[in-house]
């Protein structure tokens, strides 16, 4: 046996015609309460290492986390520590008052449960409510989500733009409630990222390695910022009014948007393929879509009131929704670095493995 920085060596020996074994650390057997004859589960992880656990260990879905909230907090607070713990992973979510709960602060509970994946309300009574995730820990594979969210915020766009061109605000009271529906697909993705730090098992399910993760969930991030913007797009509407817009600087901006939008596919096609010059070319195409936007400033000098404000929020969103494009551009060089394309892999011979303590 060999131990260094934490971690046994254990040389593979080989027993019969097609067994190997290896021994365990003794302290960690007895540490849970093992023995002979007690079962052990392995989990192989998509970076080719595997996971022990014990059939005796607790299951993560009986985790149950108790939250004391006052009546006294703000709707906004108490709604942003609820999103705090329903990222934290906890499969049973107590929220709980010192005292009978008023109906506000039931009110902003359920109305968590209904915008949230996952909790439902499992019970209620006078001092408490308690949420239990239905959904489960991996019900939707993480790049699944991504591009689910990369197909809502392309469609925010092109709708924020269109209500800011014909001033239409049944358009933009829907791209800014869509906004919701981006916001719980990132919530989504960071707790299962969140769980699988917890809980290796839940880690194996994903078939990512944690790199990956980590790249998928900056990716979701960028996504829900260029929503944010499309939705300020949208509240420009109410900004400008009836007041007539400038064609040529609203045609200039529609560009502008066009190629903000394909800089985000680009992106996103680069960080599945790991494709870097694609990647490189999404960068510097939003270094040229800077000067359009300088020419534009000029344009906007000659404006006054509301109509300025709204197309220099409009400027704004769209020049950072580029660089939103960029910055996943960047994550999907780095990903292409870290974990490059891996060929097809012959299939493995089969080999029986026993493990015996040592």
């Amino acid at each position: 046996m060999r131990s260094s920085g934490g971690f046994h060596g254990r040389r593979i020996q080989k027993t019969g015609g097609s067994t190997f074994i290896i021994s365990l650390p003794k302290n960690w057997v007895t540490a849970r309460g093992l023995g002979p004859g007690d079962v052990l589960f392995f989990t192989p992880r998509a970076d080719g290492s595997l996971t022990v656990f014990a059939e005796t260990a607790g299951p993560a879905e009986a985790e149950r986390r108790v939250v004391e909230v006052t009546n006294e907090m703000d709707d906004e607070h108490l709604f942003r520590r609820l999103i705090a713990e329903y990222i934290a992973g906890y499969p049973l979510l107590e929220i709980r008052t010192r005292g009978r709960m008023n109906a506000r602060t039931r009110e902003v509970v359920r109305s968590f449960a209904q915008r949230m994946i996952g909790p439902e309300i499992l019970e209620e009574t006078a001092e408490s409510v308690i949420l239990q995730d239905v959904v489960g820990a991996n019900p939707l594979p993480i790049p699944s989500i991504v591009r689910r969210m990369h197909q809502m915020v392309r469609a925010m766009q092109s709708d924020a733009m269109t209500a800011f061109r014909g001033r239409d605000v049944a358009i933009a009271r829907d791209v800014v409630e869509r906004d919701w529906e981006v916001d719980r697909l990132h919530w989504f993705l960071e707790k299962q990222v969140t769980s699988a730090l917890r809980d290796a098992r839940i880690l194996a399910t994903l078939d990512l390695t944690l790199p990956e993760c980590s790249t998928y969930l900056l990716a979701s991030r960028v996504l829900e910022r260029i929503a944010d913007h499309a939705v300020r797009i949208a509240e420009t509407v109410s900004i400008v009014g009836k007041e007539p817009l400038p064609s040529k600087i609203v045609d200039a901006l529609d560009r502008m948007a066009t190629r903000a939008a394909a800089g985000l596919v680009d992106a996103l096609d680069s960080l599945d393929s790991r494709d870097i010059p694609k990647a490189n070319q999404v960068i510097d195409a939003a270094q040229v879509l800077m000067r359009e936007r300088d020419q534009i400033l000029r344009e906007l000098t000659s404006k006054r009131g509301r109509l300025a404000v709204a197309l220099a929020y409009v400027l704004e969103s769209l020049e950072r929704s580029a660089f939103y494009a960029s910055d996943l551009a960047e994550i999907a060089i780095n990903r292409a670095v870290e974990s490059p394309a891996r060929p097809a892999e012959a299939p493995a011979r089969a080999a029986k493995v026993a493990v015996s303590a040592a």
